[in-house]
């Protein structure tokens, strides 16, 4: 009977060694330390999304590629330590899209450039990407060029200290919340910058944290506006989800407490995309629940596995850097 027992036990434990084998197979296990989670994640995205040559392809929108892609392959490459990848990402952005004022055009297909405008938060993720790749791969040249596009954003993509949606957008006022960074803003030394567009992004949300729309027009006084800064009905979507996870990734209280003061993230979101729950982790880390930041930031990963996007996939390997690692930077007194 004793043998008998030992044998039945072997053979439980066999099985429940498989099914856990065959589960992890398909997804990250939630026992993982956030840091590994976070590699794991960002290696995924440079995996699916980066071809060869360093050129970022969102295949489930057409094979295009946008300025905004090859930023978040480079902050993905610094956050797993993938050096080789993050070389090929920049050599094939500087090829391809560097405009003549040293900005980056924000869409290119079918073999060529297919609008030449630039976009400020690629602009600026890019600028912050080459100065945490600096420091990470030991490369200081690195620096330099990220004080370029910073310079270039500064004559081209500011207006009244406030960070607009890019050259095209200044003589409008057109803004995009979502692409306040306070943290790449503080890394270039843009501090002037932040105050103005922090300003700007809190008189949006207001005093009952009104969720933030994709467009914005500065005023004065700020208000939301339709789709590109133009006629139509504001709206929560996709660019807005990024919000709240720059603002809780952020190093100013200020910034955090706007994130968790915002309302109704979860009724806003259209979808149940990764980068909507992404956005409810990032609020939840704000207000200081580690906890339920940890599980949403789970759940976007499961949404993610079953059904894979670029934009997903993107923000999925972000969020869990940003509000969980210091993989991209941290902040002195969260350490």
């Amino acid at each position: 009977m004793g043998g008998l027992r030992q044998a039945l036990a072997l053979v439980l434990a066999v099985a429940v060694a498989v099914a856990a084998g065959c589960g992890g197979a398909s997804r990250p296990s939630s026992r993982a330390s956030p840091r590994a989670a976070a590699q794991a994640a960002a290696r995924a995205f440079l995996d699916r999304y980066v071809d060869p040559d360093g050129r970022v392809v969102r295949r489930d929108q057409g094979g295009d590629t946008v300025s905004e892609g090859q930023a978040y392959a480079l902050l993905a490459a610094v956050a797993a330590g993938d050096r080789a990848r993050f070389d090929r990402v920049w050599a094939w952005t500087q090829a391809h899209l560097r405009r003549a004022d040293g900005l980056l055009s924000w869409h290119w297909a079918g073999g060529k450039i297919a609008d030449p405008e630039a976009s400020a938060d690629a602009d600026l993720d890019v600028a912050h990407a080459l100065l945490l790749g600096a420091a990470r791969f030991r490369e200081p040249p690195l620096k330099a060029q990220a004080r370029r596009i910073a310079d270039a954003m500064r004559a081209h993509e500011i207006r009244g200290g406030v960070l607009l949606a890019g050259p095209w957008a200044t003589q409008r006022g057109i803004a995009n919340p979502s692409y306040f960074d306070p943290r790449g803003l503080a890394a270039l030394h843009m501090d002037d910058v932040a105050v103005a567009t922090r300003r700007t992004v809190a008189a949006l949300v207001g005093p009952g944290g009104r969720t933030p729309t994709d467009w914005a027009t500065v005023g004065p006084p700020p208000a939301p506006a339709g789709p590109s800064g133009g006629p139509g009905a504001p709206a929560y979507g996709f660019d807005a989800a990024r919000l709240p996870i720059r603002l809780a990734a952020s190093c100013d209280p200020q910034d955090r407490r706007l994130a968790a003061s915002l309302r109704g993230l979860e009724r806003a979101a259209p979808t149940t995309h990764p980068v909507f729950t992404v956005a409810r982790a990032a609020q939840a880390a704000a207000a200081g629940d580690a906890t339920a930041a940890g599980r949403l930031l789970d759940d976007a990963a499961e949404q993610e596995r079953r059904s894979p996007t670029y934009y997903g996939a993107a923000w999925t390997a972000l969020g869990r850097a940003l509000l969980q690692t210091d993989l991209l930077g941290g902040c002195p007194e969260r350490r």
